[in-house]
């Protein structure tokens, strides 16, 4: 569900060695199973649920959501058909599924109204012209009462935060991506875009703008902390 013009070409390209990047990230599937805890906490574990993936990529994130609530009915929404690829060849329980679409077709699925709705990694790849009306979808796409969390990374406003981010970026992540032939190129993507991202608050902003209430941000902990946050939120119940 990525809309950056030429983004999932991108990672259609980078799918293959995707997965392995993500594994020497320290804490990636940590925080991510984190998040999904959240929502689990905040759904009160019942098992009758519609969960959506947004921006599912190759399935880290579902898997995540898989171990947190595994009775529900989980749909990954990703727009790039390669990082869908990978996901499908991983080993699902029945009620996973996953659909190839892009932010702005959301509404016109025919997906079931979700309960709850995780979105790691996604926001910063949708312009931000694009963000509130997403946001606006993603609102409508809930049923009353469901729950958002939304995981991605921040910098902006946070000194500190940006110099670490862009030493680890390119003292590891770029160096690493070319000897694994991981597609430098998106991972230098993947600096700028943290680097233009939205400050905290600013996302906050948002997503009380586009009608969400309770909100509640998350710090990780690691070297993570400061640079990546978990935005919880829900859709009112009236």
């Amino acid at each position: 569900m990525r809309t950056t013009p030429g983004l999932d070409d991108a990672f259609d390209r980078a799918a293959g060695r995707y997965d392995l990047m993500t594994r020497l990230n320290p804490g990636y599937h940590r925080h991510l199973r984190a998040a999904a805890r959240v929502l689990a906490e905040r759904l009160g574990g019942r098992g009758d649920l519609v969960l959506l993936d947004l921006g599912c990529g190759s399935g880290s994130s579902t898997a995540a959501l898989v171990e947190a609530l595994p009775e529900a009915r989980v749909v990954g929404v990703d727009a790039s058909e390669g990082m869908l690829d990978q996901a499908r060849t991983k080993a699902w329980p029945a009620g996973v599924e996953f659909v190839h679409a892009t932010a702005e077709t959301l509404p016109g699925l025919g997906l079931p109204p979700a309960q709850g709705v995780l979105a790691a990694y996604l926001f910063r790849n949708v312009p931000a012209a694009g963000r509130d009306d997403v946001l606006g979808m993603v609102r409508e796409q809930l049923e009353p009462g469901g729950w958002l969390v939304v995981q991605e990374y921040s910098v902006a406003g946070r000194r500190r935060a940006g110099i670490v981010w862009s030493l680890v970026c390119w003292l590891v992540v770029v160096p690493l991506a070319f000897v694994l032939r991981a597609r430098p190129s998106l991972y230098v993507y993947l600096w700028r875009s943290v680097r233009g991202f939205d400050g905290t608050d600013a996302f906050s902003a948002r997503l009380a703008a586009a009608g969400f209430t309770d909100l509640v941000r998350l710090d990780v902990d690691g070297w993570q902390r400061g640079i990546l946050h978990t935005w919880v939120a829900r859709r009112p119940a009236s």
